[in-house]
């Protein structure tokens, strides 16, 4: 939770937030371990143990622990010397695809996570995707493991103010963080030949992938009605998703893809890549590029858009973005807990 505006800081949030208000009814103890940047996230009453960097040397003291959950597996605190049950989630294997890497700095990767593996008495994946890349490339063994999806972000409870960069005329949405494994490049050829904007929210973590998409919008003669907006807040994130004309999602390497299903929520029509995990979580109520090529994923955006308007699908979409609970997810993990403290 040191980096707010990125997935997995929502999936923190979130899933903590849904925790507390299920051991609220019962007589569960959930303490939070966070950096000193995001202490009190959860509230004044809630239990914090601060982060240490000298934690990845002197772990803290679990002793009073019975359960420590992992959120995140690259992260560098791990009771490994403890005596504590270990609960470990997994998010992805990105690294596996995203095309930048050496066989040897994979293996190194892989290698870590597998001593994680074998220290975990639990193994959660976010999707049945990320479960069957872990059996593949990884040793499991007889180790438990399920699958927890995530929940929707959305809250709707509060009214959805216009925000300071509203956008006039109808408008393409994307989110993420601005990296080559988000594949953004590729979408400005889909402003060819129609008027739409198009909206790229996000975290600029690579300016030099930033600078491939320019040239990419260059090169189709677009550049005026493309859009950059950095990092936007929950309530600008959520005006984008309720007022865009399609959301666009060509990732190459998702675990889960939490913007999907928030678009979803809003009944807009998400054109997915088929990667990874995606076909996963868009399920029947998205639309898909079967690749890259700009006449194709033209084609698609012309035929799912038509498709759309001809079948109105939006209360089916967002079904599917409601199947998707963070107190379910809440539910299912405050479960397992239960379960291996009573093996304990």
């Amino acid at each position: 939770m040191r980096h707010p505006h990125t997935g997995l800081y929502h999936y923190c949030l979130q899933l903590g937030n849904s925790i507390l208000k299920r051991v609220g009814e019962e007589r569960d103890k959930i303490a939070f371990y966070l950096p000193t940047s995001a202490e009190h996230v959860f509230g004044e009453n809630a239990n914090y143990v601060s982060q240490h960097f000298m934690h990845k040397l002197f772990f803290p003291d679990t002793s009073s622990v019975d359960i420590w959950h992992c959120t995140y597996q690259g992260s560098r605190y791990y009771p490994f010397g403890k005596k504590v049950s270990v609960v470990l989630t997994i998010h992805d294997l990105n690294f596996l695809y995203d095309g930048k890497r050496s066989e040897k700095r994979i293996n190194k990767y892989l290698n870590r996570l597998q001593l994680k593996i074998d220290r975990a008495d639990h193994i959660v994946a976010i999707s049945n995707f990320v479960l069957e890349d872990l059996k593949k490339n990884l040793e499991l063994g007889n180790k438990p493991a399920s699958v927890i999806y995530n929940g929707c972000n959305i809250d709707d409870t509060a009214t959805i103010a216009t925000p300071e960069k509203h956008i006039e005329g109808p408008f393409l949405f994307t989110i993420g963080t601005i990296v080559g494994k988000k594949n953004f490049h590729v979408l400005p050829a889909l402003l060819a030949g129609n008027n739409f904007k198009l909206v790229i929210a996000g975290i600029e973590s690579s300016q030099e992938y930033k600078k491939l998409i320019l040239k990419e919008a260059q090169k189709w003669n677009v550049l005026d009605r493309l859009i950059f907006t950095g990092p936007v807040t929950e309530n600008d994130k959520k005006w984008y998703l309720s007022n865009c004309t399609a959301f666009l999602f060509p990732s190459i390497a998702e675990g889960f893809g939490l913007p999907v299903i928030e678009a979803m929520y809003y009944g807009k029509p998400a054109i997915l890549s088929r990667c990874t995990s995606l076909p996963e979580i868009g399920g029947d109520c998205a639309y898909y590029f079967d690749n890259f090529e700009p006449e194709h994923m033209r084609n698609v955006l012309h035929a799912s858009l038509e498709d759309y308007n001809k079948t109105k699908p939006r209360e089916k979409i967002r079904d599917r973005a409601r199947f998707f609970s963070w107190d379910r997810a809440a539910s299912e993990y405050l479960e397992l807990y239960r379960n291996l403290a009573s093996l304990a």
